[in-house]
């Protein structure tokens, strides 16, 4: 799933290729991508494109005064850049196109996703408020009000896994799976610590290993076309989807713990005093 860095870095991308140019048609090729109707895409016909931001996962495209194409990629989902759009509209099928917009100069990109649960989602709004999952977001961990004395606030109290707080996008905005295990990594931390047992100096080295992470892997993801993007994420990390093989900073064996839907992968040396993690699937989770 694209995270804060990857989407910046897409943000970035559209930046330079699609702002100040206009919109010539946007299209909906799938029945569930379009979360909004009103207003309706053809209100975007003929209207300037703006600077491309991000708001936690979420891709905000300004159109116009008043308009703003919020596109959400889910798991699966992705960005691919065409110079020549096709002439032809895109028409829903069983493909992974889900939607495409195509600029005045024929240029322009389509958001594709993989697989058969489709959770992709693009709104056309008004205010980018108006997007339930903006609406709720935490705050953005590179933002420099995301201090380490706002870091204690939020975990104060709270009887959850670091793991889960680190992803749940209500609490703080833009890290996903991936990334809150590269997080927890390089602070040397349990993904099963509860957030309300943390020491000050543990908030505080927490609060540094958010910082720099995810501020590294936005700079490696800086200035890359957005068909390379991925491939950065993957060949930046350090722990997660690498169960098996050596950590970088120790040696040990990376393990994973699998759940549902998802996965975690962490070193037992750096994070866990050595000893494996147990599966909840299997038995009483080890603190």
């Amino acid at each position: 799933m694209p995270e804060l860095p990857e989407v910046e870095a897409l943000a970035a991308f559209l930046r330079e290729r699609a702002g100040g140019r206009a919109v010539a048609r946007a299209e909906a090729a799938s029945f569930s991508v379009l979360k909004t109707f009103d207003p309706p895409l053809s209100a975007l016909a003929g209207v300037p494109v703006g600077p491309a931001g991000r708001r936690g996962k979420f891709l905000c495209l300004p159109c116009g005064d008043d308009l703003y194409l919020v596109m959400h990629l889910a798991r699966a989902g992705w960005l691919r850049w065409r110079d020549a759009m096709p002439d032809k509209p895109a028409r829903p099928g069983k493909g992974p196109l889900a939607f495409r917009l195509v600029l005045d100069d024929e240029a322009g990109f389509d958001l594709t996703e993989a697989g058969t649960t489709k959770r992709l989602a693009v709104y056309l709004v008004r205010d980018p408020e108006e997007v339930p999952g903006i609406a709720s977001l935490g705050p953005e961990p590179m933002g420099g009000d995301f201090t380490a004395e706002r870091l204690a606030e939020i975990l104060s109290g709270r009887r959850t896994q670091i793991k889960g707080v680190l992803r749940d996008q209500r609490i703080i905005a833009g890290i996903g799976n991936a990334y809150s295990d590269e997080v927890l990594h390089a602070a040397r931390m349990s993904p099963y610590k509860l957030a309300a047992s943390f020491t000050p100096d543990e908030v505080a080295a927490l609060h540094e290993a958010i910082v720099e992470t995810l501020g590294q892997a936005t700079i490696r993801s800086g200035g890359l076309v957005a068909s390379d993007i991925k491939g950065e994420k993957k060949s930046g990390l350090r722990v997660h989807g690498r169960a098996g093989q050596p950590c970088p900073v120790c040696g040990d064996t990376i393990r994973e713990v699998s759940f549902a839907d998802s996965a975690l992968q962490y070193c037992p040396t750096c994070q866990t005093g050595g000893k494996p993690l147990a599966d909840r699937r299997l038995s009483r989770l080890l603190k």
